[in-house]
């Protein structure tokens, strides 16, 4: 899609015919919470395809607002579910509700979890969900992430890639 400003034509990116959008989720300066920016970093050096990578907060509305033309998304955060440090969680959110306790260390009016049952309940959810959700050690003030969830970003990114070339050959139909 073209726009004009000011006799400039301007590129906008349309997540609703061409692009998988990855989210990023998280906090830099709350220790293992800054995992899923991290990941999200990591896929947009590796510029797969059909791919539109995003850094967010984690804040409910911001991401409804995110998703809203998009075919499919991937959202990665941090999560604290009891689970071992670096214990990864995969959901299928189109598919079934995220456990609401998962991202309780969300400062933000509503959470992940929350946003997709919103989004569901508004029958704004995009078509594919993937939501990994990486069990963090550490959510208080500070930089850097634990060892065990360090430990644990070459697996996911992996996984994420994987996820990204089935929604590839799906959506081409073959």
């Amino acid at each position: 899609m073209n726009d004009t400003l000011h006799g400039a034509t301007v590129q906008q990116e349309n997540l609703s015919t061409s692009n998988l959008l990855l989210v990023g989720i998280g906090n830099t300066y709350r220790s293992d919470d800054a995992l899923g920016l991290h990941i999200a970093r990591l896929v947009k050096k590796l510029q797969p395809a059909r791919v539109t990578v995003k850094e967010e907060s984690g804040e409910g509305a911001a991401l409804m607002e995110l998703w809203k033309n998009a075919p499919a998304v991937i959202l990665v955060d941090a999560v604290s579910s009891g689970s071992p440090p670096g214990t990864v969680h995969r959901f299928e959110a189109h598919r079934q509700s995220i456990p609401i306790g998962f991202f309780h260390y969300s400062t933000h009016a509503f959470s992940v979890a929350e946003a997709i049952e919103l989004a569901r309940t508004l029958d704004e959810l995009p078509a594919n969900v993937i939501v990994y959700g990486i069990e963090g050690k550490g959510f208080g003030a500070g930089q850097g992430l634990s060892i065990e969830v360090e430990k644990s970003i070459e697996g996911v990114v992996a996984a994420v890639l994987h996820d990204v070339e089935n929604w590839r050959l799906q959506s081409k139909g073959g």
